[in-house]
């Protein structure tokens, strides 16, 4: 299916399909501290944050305007669901407004998907009960494309907001065969989320181009600064000589 969206011409549109991600394990608190400082200061979508960083971080966003996010079931998805709902209405409690939950691998490969299916709907209705938006993150490494499929019709029914790649833990992140068969296979409320690997401006539009809305990243700044750069370049060359 071809993709048509009007390329990004502001810095906005850009910024605001970014997730910082402050996920890695070895990450220490004056990092998170300079990891929420760094998207105030580049105006982002969110930022997200280990569960144990989440009162820190919602303290630092809190008059920012940009949503804290957070992990549940991370990195491998195989807690039980009343783990995952216990982890995300903790943190919701606690202030944070988006959720990125790993989906059920081993339920999903063994071909489980009612099981799959109610914990997505209980995940998704604790986090709209909360005015919080849900991730779900399948982990794209080890699913065939039947699999992927599957996992973005049992995301539509169950009520999620976005089908993500990725945790960045995995064997592979983001790709764009992948991207593009989400975005064909989810519906229009159901949004994609690309993850793992995109460090580069290039990458960013390209993840753009194929249907994304949101994207995980540590490299925000570089991203930034050269999509600052180009607008500039962009800018001058437009002016009349």
């Amino acid at each position: 299916m071809e993709i048509s969206r009007p390329p990004l011409t502001s810095y906005e549109q850009l910024a605001k399909m970014i997730d910082h991600s402050l996920l890695r394990p070895e990450l220490t608190e004056e990092q998170v501290i300079a990891g929420c400082q760094l998207a105030i200061r580049y105006n982002v979508a969110n930022v997200t944050v280990r569960p144990s960083d989440a009162d820190l971080a919602v303290s630092l966003m809190k008059d920012s305007g940009i949503p804290v996010g957070s992990v549940v079931g991370f990195p491998h998805g195989s807690s039980t669901t009343p783990a995952k709902l216990y982890e995300a209405r903790d943190l919701l409690r606690r202030g944070v407004r988006e959720i990125d939950m790993v989906i059920n691998i081993g339920k999903l490969l063994s071909r489980q998907f009612q099981y799959v299916e109610s914990e997505l709907t209980q995940m998704a209705d604790a986090c709209h009960e909360q005015g919080a938006i849900l991730k779900v993150i399948f982990e794209n490494a080890y699913l065939t494309d039947e699999l992927k499929i599957i996992a973005c019709k049992i995301s539509q029914r169950a009520g999620v907001d976005f089908t993500k790649t990725s945790t960045g833990f995995a064997p592979g992140g983001a790709t764009i065969d992948d991207l593009r068969l989400m975005y064909e296979h989810c519906a229009p409320h159901v949004q994609v989320k690309a993850a793992g690997g995109i460090r580069t401006l290039e990458k960013a539009i390209e993840v753009y181009e194929v249907g994304c809305t949101r994207f995980g990243a540590t490299a925000t700044a570089a991203i930034l600064d050269a999509w600052k750069e180009r607008l500039a370049q962009q800018a001058a060359s437009a002016r009349p000589a």
